[in-house]
């Protein structure tokens, strides 16, 4: 599956006077009956200061949206961005924020 995607964030205030830099990835989720949650990473970045951290991007997907067999084909997917902040000192953070009510077609090339 390829998708275009429009990205705007403005993640400026995850950066303090501890922060390294920022790593971000946008990723479909799924379930299958064998798994209750898939992730395929569509898209990723690593943002390395404050003042690269307002994030407008319109591309494509950079990691091909696939999946073994046919499971992606009707299937209902979130798509989630998630973020991991990496300090100069101590624990990682990480969160994300959840977009769902996406449906792939059910027959497609």
């Amino acid at each position: 599956v390829s998708l275009t995607l429009d990205i705007s964030a403005n993640l400026e205030t995850l950066f303090t006077w501890n922060t390294k830099q920022v790593f971000v990835f946008l990723a479909a989720e799924y379930e299958t009956p064998k798994n209750a949650l898939n992730q395929i990473s569509l898209w990723d970045s690593i943002i390395p200061s404050k003042e690269q951290a307002k994030l407008r991007i319109d591309t494509t997907n950079k990691y091909r949206f696939i999946d073994q067999g046919s499971n992606l084909r009707g299937k209902d997917f979130n798509l989630t961005l998630h973020w991991h902040v990496m300090p100069k000192t101590g624990k990682m953070l990480a969160d994300k924020l959840v977009l769902s009510g996406f449906r792939l077609p059910e027959a497609y090339r």
